[in-house]
Order: structure tokens, then sequence, then C-alpha cells
């Protein structure tokens, strides 16, 4: 069996990003090995918080349910704060991810590379799918601690442009949306998104479809379990059953050094 280190930058990327490949590694009895670069505390701010808790308390208890869920073997925090969006002040923080010097936040992350003998390091394509700051931060540091650890097998999660514009389609067409969603409304997977570059990446420069088709309840109730972010996790579990499919059923790599090409294909492929 095989150990495989998934890198996320906040509470809740694990569910929507990769947790259908998270929920089959662990099915299949290998080791899943989560690690949140932030906090989380400029997420969506719960409008039932108890008196003393916090949004990073809330958010660790939601992630805790989320990879109960999944079958993660163990959760690593990596101790950095919440960047926030392009342009927002909180990305000047010394305190942040986005500010961390890429070797010295490397290095954290390859000490659990290392004292997990990870066969395999899960991160993010170079503008973090969408270009959220945090999410440019774990493609550099990501690679950076894979480095320094010596883990070869790397693969960069990614969405696939050219299935979110058949799922944009798909859902204007029938008018699926149960409350519609003016950002949704506006969405546009070849528009500017927080980089002002476009979402995710096209299918022509993908080279693994993972099938998660059968880890697709699990991967709805672990986003469920990051129920105080209710707009993008809302929008999310509010799809039909079929778009829900479409949007989560199949989860895209890149995997840096392969011949260029899309195939299904899994992880923890021999190779």
């Amino acid at each position: 069996m095989a150990t495989i280190v998934f890198v996320h930058a906040h509470p809740d990327d694990e569910a929507s990003g990769t947790g259908g490949s998270i929920a089959r590694a662990a099915a299949e009895g290998h080791r899943v090995v989560l690690v949140v670069c932030t906090d989380g505390d400029l997420g969506e701010v719960p409008t039932d918080l108890a008196v003393g808790e916090t949004v990073v308390d809330r958010r660790r208890r939601e992630t805790a349910v989320s990879t109960e869920i999944l079958g993660v073997a163990r959760t690593v925090w990596l101790g950095f704060k919440d960047s926030g969006m392009t342009g927002w002040p909180q990305n000047e923080d010394p305190a942040s991810f986005w500010q961390a010097d890429v070797d010295e936040a490397g290095e954290r992350l390859a000490a659990v590379l290392r004292e997990e003998q990870a066969d395999v390091v899960v991160l993010y394509d170079w503008h973090g799918g969408y270009g959220h700051p945090d999410h440019i931060k774990v493609h550099r540091v990501g690679h950076r601690a894979a480095d320094l650890a010596g883990t070869r097998r790397r693969f960069e999660s990614t969405f696939n442009r050219d299935v979110m514009r058949r799922l944009v389609r798909l859902l204007r067409m029938r008018e699926a949306m149960p409350e519609p969603n003016e950002d949704y409304e506006d969405f546009d997977p070849e528009g500017p998104a927080d980089d002002g570059n476009p979402f995710g990446t096209p299918e022509a420069e993908l080279n693994v479809a993972v099938d998660v088709s059968a880890h697709l309840d699990q991967k709805r109730q672990a986003l469920a379990a990051h129920a105080s972010q209710t707009t993008d996790i809302g929008m999310m579990l509010a799809m039909p059953p079929d778009a829900f499919a479409l949007a989560f059923g199949t989860e895209w790599y890149i995997e840096p050094g392969t011949p260029p090409g899309l195939r299904p294909g899994w992880l923890l492929d021999e190779r």
C-alpha cells in the first residue's frame, strides 16, 4: 500500500477539489494524509458562532468531519494565515501564506513528506485553478517541498475548463438551479478569474482523468460538512444529480514531466 499526501490551501478545498480521489485512495487501503496550509480565517463567518468560538475553530471542526467521511488518516495544519483574495489587504500580512518564504514553507511541508515517506504528493496547477494567492502558493511551496523531500511523483489538481463550459451550458439550458445565483449566471470559465487568468486548464493540457463516480456520495457529504461556507458550498450542493456528477464525478490532474495527452488513470497506478 502507498502513502499519498494531498496539499490544500484552505479548509473545504479537500472536499471540492480532490474529495473523490481521497475517498478512493482510502477505500483501496492506502494511507491518505491531508495538509491544510492556512487557517481559513477569511472564509464566510457563520451566523451561529458560539460565545468564544472563532471562524478558525468552526472550520477545523468542519474539516475533522469531512476528513472522517473521506477516510483521511492524518490531517496536518501547516500554520499560515489565510491570505484572502487577490488585492485584499491581508495579502500583505507577514504571517499570511502568500508572504511566506518558499524555502521555509517548503521545508515545513517537506518534513511531513519525509515523515510519511510519501509515495505521491498532490498539489495545484501553476495558478491554483482560479488564481487565489494561497492556491498559487500551494503550487510553488508544494513543488519546493517535493524537491527537498525527494518525492518524485506529483500531480497538480485543476479544473477542466472544457467540462466547466459544458456544465454552465447545461445549467443555463435547464435553468436547473433551484435558487438563481447572480454570480453563477455571470460565470464564464473563459473570463478572468481571481488573478485575471481563465479558470482551470484546457482539456488538451491535462494528463490524467480520475473516475471518482463511485465516491460521489462521500464527496457530497464531505462538502456538506463545510456548512459554514454557504455561498460556494451551497451552490455546489444545489446542483441536480446529473450536473453534480458532471462537475465532480471526474477529477482532473496534470502530471509534470509526462507526455502530453489526456488519459483515464489513477494517481497510484504503477509506472
